[in-house]
């Protein structure tokens, strides 16, 4: 199965990729509206649970880890098409919307770091990426009072923090690839 990651090392690579850019873009136009950030994060999301999803039945990852990554990716698509076909929700409801996807997204992060710990050294950046999402995901929880630009910014950070974990992992498993990465003592890589 690591061989299996190892070789589509790139699709986690692009979803970082494209997590950095959705954090850049609500920095650069921090007077986003909410009906702007709906359909931006909605286009995000949609992106990112379709490739997802393409990891999970395309890649040739089997496993639990597989079932992990296809319901991120179910999870992604649903919440990225409720947000685009219904942009004018309430502020509140978004940011539910929002804490939710975050919590279940990086709870499959963890998940697939436990999992990856027996393979490999390094899956510390998974656990590092489901943590934040975790957090960020309970943070919108606590405080869903926030004012919309403060909501962007924290998503900003989120995405970026998010991605760079994510690309960080996507470069640790070309790594083990390429045969320049460190497995775990008794794993194998080809």
């Amino acid at each position: 199965m690591l061989e299996e990651m190892a070789r589509n090392w790139w699709v986690l690579a692009l979803r970082g990729g494209l997590a950095v850019l959705f954090g850049l873009l609500a920095w650069i136009w921090p007077g986003i509206t909410v009906l702007a950030l709906a359909l931006l994060f909605g286009a995000y999301a949609l992106v990112d649970g379709a490739v997802a999803l393409y990891h999970a039945f395309k890649g040739g990852v089997r496993g639990q880890s597989r079932s992990w990554l296809a319901l991120t990716g179910a999870c992604g698509v649903v919440v990225g098409l409720l947000a685009l076909f219904w942009p004018g929700a309430t502020a509140f409801a978004l940011i539910v919307l929002i804490g939710a996807w975050a919590i279940a997204t990086g709870v499959t992060e963890i998940v697939a770091a436990i999992w990856m710990r027996r393979q490999i050294e390094g899956e510390w950046w998974h656990v590092l990426s489901g943590a934040l999402s975790v957090l960020f995901g309970l943070a919108l929880l606590v405080w869903p009072g926030a004012g919309g630009l403060a909501l962007v910014w924290l998503i900003g950070v989120f995405s970026i923090a998010f991605g760079v974990a994510l690309i960080a992992a996507a470069f640790r498993l070309r790594s083990l690839r390429h045969g320049t990465g460190a497995a775990r003592p008794g794993a194998q890589v080809h």
